[in-house]
């Protein structure tokens, strides 16, 4: 399945973070002078390399007593998904991406930040399953559609629907 990004989403990652993150430098560097910001900067660093390493170390922990368990570890995988984000966010020099990406790491706001992650993928994996398999104009969907390239297009089954059949191995 080939998912293609939107070109807003683009837009606001490559033209207006940065504009936004170089105004916040500015600002904080005119309000406690440059070299207290590059300090600020560094310092948020430096915590940030020490939260990315006890916390990852603790979701690796978690992680693993899970899988001893034999259960599905679906929390510690989101958790290490935003520790992981939120490791990236603090490499990247700016005020709002530090602070967005220690939303992500901090213990006491990352389930904030894993229930938003789980309704994204929620909404994700239930528009993708609501659509109708032949549907070329989507990512995944194929053009023709339906059985032997007849046209016809499949239906995906509604929530609470029976699907007949038998299972054969």
């Amino acid at each position: 399945m080939r998912h293609r990004v939107p070109w807003q989403v683009l837009v606001v990652a490559f033209v207006v973070l940065p504009l936004v993150e170089i105004y916040l430098l500015i600002q904080v560097g005119q309000v406690i002078g440059a070299w207290w910001t590059v300090l600020l900067l560094i310092a948020v660093s430096v915590l940030g390399s020490y939260l990315i390493k006890h916390e990852g170390a603790r979701a690796w922990q978690a992680l693993q007593a899970a899988l001893r368990t034999h259960r599905m570890p679906a929390r510690e995988l989101a958790d290490g998904a935003l520790i992981l984000i939120g490791g990236t966010l603090l490499l990247t020099p700016g005020f709002l991406t530090d602070a967005l990406g220690l939303f992500f790491i901090l213990p006491f706001t990352r389930p904030v930040a894993r229930r938003l992650l789980t309704g994204f993928i929620t909404r994700r994996f239930l528009s993708a399953a609501s659509r109708p398999a032949g549907d070329a104009s989507r990512p995944g969907g194929r053009a023709g559609g339906g059985v032997g390239g007849q046209g016809e297009a499949r239906q995906s089954p509604g929530p609470g629907s029976v699907v007949r059949g038998e299972v054969v191995d």
